[in-house]
């Protein structure tokens, strides 16, 4: 059953990791020996959030095949709103090798299925959505988005679009920004940072946050320091700033409150995949859960946020301990179990 009135409004790609087997590779293996998986960043924090019991809308485009009609299943069992979502009759939805090394970290390291006309993620129609962008709009709270609809015209549009449309209406942007090289060069080097054109199509973005998710990479390769505090005086609306780094701990400083702590360690590492997608959902949901209503200020105080930021590391460490992005994200009565037990 579709939640209504969404409260947050995930936009971007949907898509199949296609996990290659440990150690292995996913563009030689043969079919039985990869797992797919259905996943993209937005798609994931949709349906994380969904489970968590936030109201939440997925705007995004698929192809008309089998890998949309999976997604189109599990969004509507998840109870994700589909107002948003498009479909593509000429590109196919996108399927992402994964090559997992033995511990279970992963790398991203291109894609198949494209026909010649790319894939669906990358031609998200600004015009359609328009008509849908008020009812969407009402209730939400948030606008998550990252950076890799910025790779591809037509979805670069669409999300900036959408961005000014949530600064009109007073919808906040949540930017993870979840630098991806293989999405704008299948033949980049996957730790390969971003060049100067990317890093000047994602500064409007990073203006514009409200909340800003960044890897300590990310941070670096951004504002030159992984400094929340630092990173969040530099910008005009002074956004809250979380920053992880894999296993190290987790930095923040939101609501005026800045801190660390360790990172939670999974209960067993499957798969990486989504763990950074589950933290923030759980990041969201719990700021949604939280947040005053309009007019009040902010309530948080330091202890506040950091529950806030563990109840979205223990979502992020659950995740690991299962195989994709979606399938192994937690019910909120299993992440408060969980952190009863660390």
């Amino acid at each position: 059953m579709v939640n209504s009135s969404p409260q947050v409004l995930c936009v971007g790609e949907a898509l199949v990791d296609r996990l290659g087997p440990l150690g292995g590779d996913p563009a030689t293996a043969s079919p039985g020996d990869c797992d797919d998986r259905l996943g993209g960043a937005p798609a994931n924090v949709a349906c994380a959030l969904a489970r968590l019991g936030t109201p939440v809308a997925f705007i995004g485009r698929l192809g008309r095949d089998a890998i949309g009609d999976s997604f189109l299943e599990l969004l509507n069992d998840r109870g994700v709103d589909l107002r948003g979502l498009q479909h593509d009759d000429q590109r196919p939805s996108r399927v992402v090798l994964v090559r997992r090394d033995a511990s279970g970290e992963r790398v991203f390291q291109g894609f198949a299925g494209d026909r010649g006309a790319g894939f669906a993620d990358q031609a998200l129609d600004q015009a359609a959505l328009d008509p849908h962008w008020p009812a969407l709009a009402e209730r939400a709270r948030w606008l998550q988005i990252g950076t890799i609809p910025l790779a591809s015209a037509p979805s670069a549009a669409a999300l900036r679009s959408l961005v000014a449309q949530a600064e009109r209406d007073g919808v906040r942007v949540a930017l993870d920004v979840n630098w991806r090289p293989t999405f704008w060069d299948p033949g980049a080097d996957p730790a390969a940072g971003p060049d100067a054109q990317a890093l000047a199509l994602m500064q409007p973005l990073v203006q514009q946050a409200d909340l800003l998710k960044l890897a300590r990479e990310e941070a670096e390769w951004l504002f030159h320091t992984s400094t929340p505090d630092q990173i969040s005086a530099a910008l005009p609306r002074r956004p809250d700033v979380v920053v992880t780094d894999g296993g190290d701990p987790v930095r923040w400083c939101i609501a005026g409150h800045c801190g660390a702590m360790p990172v939670l360690a999974p209960p067993q590492v499957v798969d990486t995949t989504g763990a950074g997608d589950a933290f923030t959902a759980g990041l969201l949901h719990q700021l949604v859960s939280l947040a005053p209503l309009e007019g009040q200020p902010q309530t948080l105080d330091a202890a506040g946020v950091q529950a806030v930021v563990r109840y979205a590391a223990a979502c992020g460490a659950l995740v690991c301990a299962g195989a994709g992005g979606i399938d192994p994200q937690p019910l909120p009565s299993r992440v408060l179990g969980f952190l009863e037990q660390v």
